[in-house]
């Protein structure tokens, strides 16, 4: 009989439509994951609200669902234990005329107490002051409540402060929310304005009870409950059931014990409480998110600018024209008279002195010796000159433009992030930039023009060596009185005279016709240098700058996702 009974009850009671788990659950996963998303980018004190609605929603999902906690809210004197009781039909919550009697919640659970005692540790009740409502005398007055886990809350107003702050918490926990009134103070403003204008996201688990409406006569009753209505919708919540009822007379408690059979019945208290805490969260962050912004969305003239700034700061342009000079001193090195060269030698190279002597300059400074073609050459730390104040300036004032432009289309909570993000490596710049300007191929290569041009000058000095000597023999020969030497002749003038004329002749113009050759390919290797250099700055400036704004605008894209998922299930 019971079981036909109560069945009859949950059909009669069930609503036509149900909030669906699954969807709750993705909603709270989407939280979840926007929560993941703003990590270390927005404000913490505008996240702690979003952290504790998902950390509530785990703990009360795992609990038992086949009950729901119902808290008795109220003011002093309004009669919220002495309804607790009349429920319960036993005193189970003490009674004072001036409380607070006590600090602590207590509360009844009607049916088995599987599963409720777990979900009272997580509210917070103690197990002394936990009751069972179970009694065979009871026949089936009670079936329908099987389920119902009710508590009496502390006085919100009591003189203690803590008891203040429990409400507070257990408030935040339960899955419906009756405020119980009385006929004299249902108009404060206490209860209104710091607890129920708050609650418009949560009507669909909120109820308002006149308590003590025995107190007044049929008229009086039906203006109060309605003066109670009209201060209600002042509260933005025009829908929320207003119960009169009466803990003293049995039938008056019959609205109420229909409500709460109703709620129990259908079991979407909790789910119902969740949403609404998860509806109130993403109302709260929707200014967090605004329109979409392009995951790449760094403006490339903003970049340049950095690239440059980078590049200063790097001491690029020295090292471009160190790299032409060591160009013309290299050329003209291997170029020139190579009685000359040994001078030229002395001369530092303006590569060496800025420690970027590096292999690739060629193989006629030996620096490739015993090195592969496949093997990278060493890397040296460089002697650029650290920058000074005002390049600093003008690399912070660069990234701070990046930022600035990548920030243009996010809400404003996201700009100081972003900004964050665009200088969160900015100290690891300078040993960056300086590896990168040191590891630059700067694609000083030994032409064949010069090695054609330089083999050519040795035998043109080779030549004249020979004539030299071949005309010094013939002098010594005479000054001994031998038989002079018989010189082979070119046209009138003997071969010894035009090779070491001719030598010298043509030794020193060939390196007056390769100078236009030289500066020409210093040009060259100067502009190519540059590229190169600027190639590698930039990779710096993506990496360390641009990398960091673009992660910042993925993780909003992923934000602004997952908001609109927690959204759009409940929509």
């Amino acid at each position: 009989m019971t079981g036909g009974l109560v069945s009859r009850m949950r059909d009669a009671l069930a609503p036509s439509q149900t909030l669906d788990a699954d969807s709750l659950l993705r909603r709270v996963e989407s939280l979840r994951r926007f929560l993941r998303a703003v990590d270390g980018l927005l404000p913490p004190d505008r996240l702690t609200g979003a952290h504790t609605v998902v950390e509530r929603a785990d703990a009360r999902l795992s609990l038992s669902r086949e009950h729901t906690v119902v808290a008795l809210a109220g003011s002093t004197g309004s009669g919220k234990s002495s309804l607790f009781n009349a429920l319960a039909g036993f005193a189970l919550s003490p009674v004072g005329a001036r409380r607070p009697t006590t600090g602590e919640a207590h509360a009844c659970v009607w049916g088995s107490l599987d599963g409720a005692n777990a979900l009272l540790d997580w509210v917070g009740v103690l197990p002394r002051h936990r009751f069972v409502r179970e009694s065979a005398l009871d026949g089936n007055d009670h079936t329908a409540l099987h389920g119902l886990v009710l508590l009496d809350l502390p006085d919100f107003d009591s003189v203690r402060r803590a008891h203040a702050t429990e409400v507070d918490r257990l408030l935040g926990l339960v899955d419906l929310i009756v405020w119980v009134v009385d006929p004299q103070k249902y108009a404060d403003r206490a209860i209104h304005d710091i607890y129920l204008r708050k609650l418009q996201s949560h009507a669909d688990v909120t109820v308002v009870v006149l308590n003590q409406a025995d107190r007044l006569a049929g008229d009086e009753q039906e203006a109060v409950v309605g003066d109670l209505r009209r201060l209600l919708t002042e509260d933005g919540l025009p829908d929320v059931p207003v119960v009169a009822t009466s803990a003293l007379r049995a039938p008056a408690l019959s609205p109420l014990r229909m409500l709460l059979e109703k709620t129990v019945v259908q079991r979407q208290a909790a789910l119902m409480r969740l949403s609404a805490d998860v509806d109130a969260t993403a109302d709260r962050l929707g200014e967090l998110v605004g329109p979409a912004a392009a995951e790449d969305a760094v403006d490339r003239a903003a970049v340049a600018a950095l690239v440059d700034a980078f590049a200063v700061m790097a001491g690029v342009p020295a090292v471009v024209e160190a790299t032409e000079r060591a160009y013309r001193h290299r050329a003209a090195g291997l170029t020139g008279w190579p009685l000359l060269r040994g001078l030229r030698r002395l001369r530092p190279d303006p590569l060496r002195r800025l420690h970027l002597d590096l292999p690739s300059a060629g193989p006629s400074d030996g620096l490739l010796d015993g090195l592969r073609e496949d093997e990278p050459a060493p890397v040296a730390a460089t002697s650029v000159p650290d920058p000074d104040a005002s390049q600093r300036s003008a690399v912070k004032l660069a990234v701070r433009q990046v930022a600035d432009r990548a920030a243009e289309a996010l809400p404003e909570p996201w700009r100081p992030g972003v900004l964050d993000a665009a200088r969160s490596r900015l100290d690891d710049v300078r040993d960056s930039l300086d590896t990168a300007v040191a590891g630059t191929d700067l694609g000083l290569r030994t032409p064949i023009w010069q090695r054609v041009t330089g083999f050519t000058q040795w035998l043109v000095t080779l030549a004249a060596g020979i004539g030299l000597g071949w005309l010094i023999v013939g002098y010594a020969i005479r000054a001994l009185g031998l038989p002079a030497l018989d010189y082979p002749d070119v046209g009138a003038t003997p071969l010894p005279t035009v090779m070491f004329l001719g030598g010298l002749l043509t030794g020193g113009l060939l390196a007056l016709l390769v100078r236009p050759v030289i500066a020409f390919a210093a040009r060259r290797a100067r502009r190519r240098a540059d590229q190169r250099l600027r190639a590698e700055v930039t990779t710096v400036a993506r990496r360390h700058v641009v990398a960091p704004v673009r992660e910042v605008l993925q993780s909003y894209a992923r934000a602004r996702e997952a908001m609109a998922l927690a959204r759009s299930d409940h929509a």
